[in-house]
């Protein structure tokens, strides 16, 4: 059977190969005194609140279970509207926003619709590796352009200028960051719009971290720079529904009927059952929750940083949102890989080698998840200062 040709230009997902061996490990006996501490996992170690399974189960037993609109239901994307402005100030019309199973199908869907065979898309190294296969899918060409520390890991609007060819058609982007847990400077996101606008490109912005900000500077919306900007939202991180993918688009108001059309076609429609639920995520008492939440990956963030500085597993800059700590472990092994590997079998802590987040300096860099308890995280220090002692 012969594949097809869009497969080349997707690699496989490293960071659920490095979970697998984690896994393994873990069910060994060597583990039996010692369980794995996991901080490989970008998943919230919270699961969604009472009033959101409640809903869910209301849901099921009245039987609300058919297909919605392809684009979801009104109340739940009024009531994503109303977020917006409640949260960021800002009037997002329902009508642009489109629910979608996960972020990854709306990520697909504005792929789909916007970039064209061999169209060029512009990304920043280091960056989620799914967002350059979704281009790639598209049979778009990823073009990952290196982001120093200097940068906040982040393209810059210099960057974006420089890299601009005649086959580029836009960026697409991520803030808060998945490896890094960085986010953009607004003013520079804007400066950023306003450099691929003036060149007729689209900006995508990745922002299922949005929710998981905890500087004030940086907790803004791409959104307030124009109805041009595609926002990308999710259920899974902020308000901790990961397995019941559902996320959204925000989108300028001539893309919601095409991107309507590839959704009806692709996918039906979100999981009703899913998005009955999340119109609890809305309510008082759960936002409640949710902030409660917030400041506690917050706290774990102040204690792991810092902790990992001090073992020469520096943290170049240190993450504003989202739960990742990109961290450089050049000061002890010159493989990512080869030192995670280690690490879980010496420490009985599974990390995220670099090697999947792209090409620029990646073999330094390991990625750790503080989607885990403080106790977890503590015990997780202590064992990585016994295994780097040991090694020394």
């Amino acid at each position: 059977m012969k594949l097809a040709s869009r497969l080349d230009h997707i690699e496989p997902f490293y960071v659920m190969e490095c979970a697998k061996a984690a896994v393994e490990i873990a069910r060994s006996p060597a583990c039996a005194e010692s369980p794995m501490i996991f901080l490989n996992i970008g998943e919230p170690d919270f699961t969604a609140p009472p009033l959101v399974q409640e809903a869910a189960e209301r849901a099921v037993r009245s039987g609300r279970t058919q297909y919605t609109d392809a684009t979801g239901l009104v109340a739940l994307r009024e009531r994503i509207s109303g977020w917006y402005a409640t949260r960021f100030g800002l009037h997002i019309a329902p009508r642009r926003i489109v629910v979608t199973a996960g972020a990854s199908a709306a990520l697909q869907l504005a792929c789909l619709a916007l970039v064209n065979r061999d169209d060029e898309v512009l990304l920043p190294d280091p960056s989620y590796p799914c967002n350059r296969h979704f281009v790639a899918a598209a049979d778009g060409v990823p073009i990952l352009i290196p982001a120093a520390p200097e940068e906040r890991f982040q393209l810059s609007a210099a960057g974006v200028e420089s890299a601009w060819t005649a086959r580029t058609r836009g960026v697409l982007l991520a803030s808060p960051s998945n490896p890094t847990g960085t986010s953009i400077d607004p003013d520079e996101m804007g400066r950023i719009v306003g450099a691929v606008r003036a060149r007729g490109g689209f900006t995508i912005v990745d922002e299922i971290y949005l929710g998981l900000s905890y500087d004030e500077r940086f907790g803004h919306s791409a959104l307030m720079h124009g109805d041009d900007v595609i926002s990308i939202n999710s259920f899974s991180k902020y308000f901790s529904m990961t397995g019941w993918r559902l996320g959204w688009l925000v989108l300028p108001d001539a893309l919601v009927t095409p991107v309507e059309k590839l959704a009806q076609n692709l996918y039906i429609c979100p999981s009703t059952i899913a998005q009955h639920a999340a119109l609890a995520c809305f309510e008082p008492e759960s936002i409640a929750e949710y902030e409660r939440r917030r400041a506690e990956f917050r706290a774990r963030r102040d204690f792991l940083v810092p902790a990992l500085n001090t073992l020469g597993l520096t943290v170049p800059v240190s993450p504003d949102g989202a739960f990742y700590a990109w961290a450089d472990c050049s000061a002890h092994a010159a493989s990512s890989w080869d030192f995670c590997f280690e690490l879980m079998r010496r420490a009985h802590v599974a990390i995220t080698p670099g090697r999947d987040f792209g090409a620029h300096r990646s073999e330094r860099f390991m990625r750790l998840s503080y989607a885990s308890s403080m106790a977890h995280l503590q015990e997780a220090i202590e064992r990585l200062r016994s295994a780097l002692t040991a090694l020394s």
